[in-house]
């Protein structure tokens, strides 16, 4: 892929090469979600309320296994710049027993805390048991779970971005298969001029619980498959042994990582607490929007893997011209990417809420915040990219403490003020969300007038 040439053409076109398919990857994710949220709508307020209320601890857990992850994405994405295919191979067999021992943990830890996080997560008291059976049917199968991040990372850090799409697309296509017959008791449907009975557990929100841990576990199963046979990362005939030399500077990309997606979503679960206490209108519009809002993220985060394979493979051959190529590039086509998703959220804000609520209350708050964080998204995006490019050639400390510092001191001190102390609702607490994106943006933008994003400048 690192040996086509060089032109802005040449670099447009493996840019694209890479984006497009996690693009499409996190679009049919998004799909499942806003199906998902829409299916288990139908159930009621409570359903989508106890669906929604440790959402914000799943990306707790899941971005805590990414960011394990991102530190195998920069050595290997080094190692293939480089040309050294042997050093790669040897880090995906570290990433295997990374891949088990994180599995493992989290499996025994989400079990064991199941019971609790709805009362930590201050759920109403009257949904608390649906949340705990749906949080823990959720996370009996971490161990392919983690095999889906972890591997997953490994084979876009390879520059193999078509494999996990194709892999994600096939969970999704089960977990909507599954919703259909376990979310809903058996019915009649009408089909053209026909009348026909369809099969229903009627298991409602554990229904939607079982169908993702279905579809979890054979994406895990089958993405573990294919890179024991990959012909690039395979770690077949490699040592399972902890190597020191190649987990120590893993982990040195990876602890800040961890650090910073650990704080920002202890953050999130903070805010989503103190949201949930506002109600269940509150609860359910701030869940519907942030689902719909992921939608538009897309191009932002297909962008920022690509940004960070590309950084790697050009801080790994040592190419200094590559990394300009990249910044100058990657930077206003994402701007634009996110100006345009930007104003489609914007205009279509009260349409998409409508398809997930039939509440007006909800559409009413849903709407409103959209159109607000609709017009921070060309500078959120900005902050991606830089955040791409660092995590792509191993400093990721910078991030961290950027994404500390805008979580906790902007968005949650001044959520807890606004939410707790002055009684306001909602649409202030999402006005902190905002003011959180554009600290970053300033803070990035300083980073990359410096050159302190860049290897080569410093």
């Amino acid at each position: 892929m690192m040996k086509r040439d060089l032109t802005d053409r040449g670099m447009l076109a493996v840019i694209l090469a890479l984006a497009w398919p996690t693009m499409l990857e996190q679009l049919m994710q998004t799909a499942v979600q806003y199906i998902d949220t829409a299916m288990v709508g139908t159930l009621g307020t409570q359903a989508t309320a106890a669906v929604g209320a440790t959402a914000t601890v799943n990306w707790l857990i899941s971005s805590t296994v990414s960011a394990v992850g991102v530190g195998f994405l920069s050595y290997i994405a080094k190692a293939c710049g480089a040309g050294d295919g042997g050093r790669a191979r040897r880090a995906v067999s570290q990433a295997a027993l990374t891949v088990a021992a994180v599995g493992l943990f989290f499996t025994v830890l989400t079990a064991a805390v199941s019971g609790r996080v709805p009362v930590w997560m201050q759920v109403e008291p009257d949904i608390r048991e649906m949340t705990s059976r749906y949080f823990l049917i959720l996370y009996l199968p971490m161990l392919p779970r983690t095999a889906s991040i972890i591997f997953g990372t490994v084979l876009r850090a390879a520059g193999d971005t078509r494999t996990p799409m194709k892999i994600g697309g096939m969970m999704n296509v089960i977990n909507v298969i599954l919703n259909f017959f376990l979310i809903y008791p058996t019915r009649e449907i009408a089909l053209f001029s026909g009348h026909f009975t369809v099969w229903g557990a009627g298991l409602g929100v554990v229904g939607a619980a079982v169908a993702s841990a279905v579809s979890f576990t054979v994406g895990g199963v089958w993405i573990t498959w294919v890179v024991w046979n990959h012909p690039q990362v395979s770690p077949r005939g490699q040592t399972f042994r902890l190597d020191g030399q190649i987990m120590r500077p893993c982990l040195r990309v990876a602890f800040p990582n961890m650090l910073q997606r650990f704080g920002t979503s202890l953050g999130y679960v903070a805010f989503a607490a103190m949201i949930n206490s506002l109600g269940e209108t509150a609860t359910a519009a701030h869940t519907i929007a942030n689902t719909v809002e992921s939608a538009f993220y897309i191009p932002g985060y297909g962008m920022q893997t690509a940004a960070a394979t590309l950084a790697g493979n050009a801080c790994g051959a040592g190419d200094r011209r590559r990394m300009k190529t990249l910044a100058s590039m990657f930077i206003p086509l994402e701007v634009v990417l996110m100006m345009g998703s930007g104003a489609v959220l914007f205009l279509a804000a009260p349409a998409l809420m409508r398809l997930f609520s039939a509440s007006e209350e909800v559409i009413a708050q849903g709407m409103t915040v959209l159109r607000m964080v609709a017009v921070s998204e060309p500078f959120y995006g900005f902050s991606i990219i830089i955040e791409g490019f660092m995590m792509g050639v191993g400093r990721t400390r910078r991030p961290f403490v950027y994404n500390i510092v805008g979580m906790w001191l902007v968005r949650i001190v001044g959520t807890f003020l606004c939410t707790q102390w002055l009684g306001m609702g909602l649409v202030s607490a999402w006005a902190c969300m905002i003011a959180h994106n554009l600290l970053l943006f300033a803070l990035y933008s300083v980073c990359y007038v410096r050159g302190t994003w860049n290897p080569f400048c410093s």
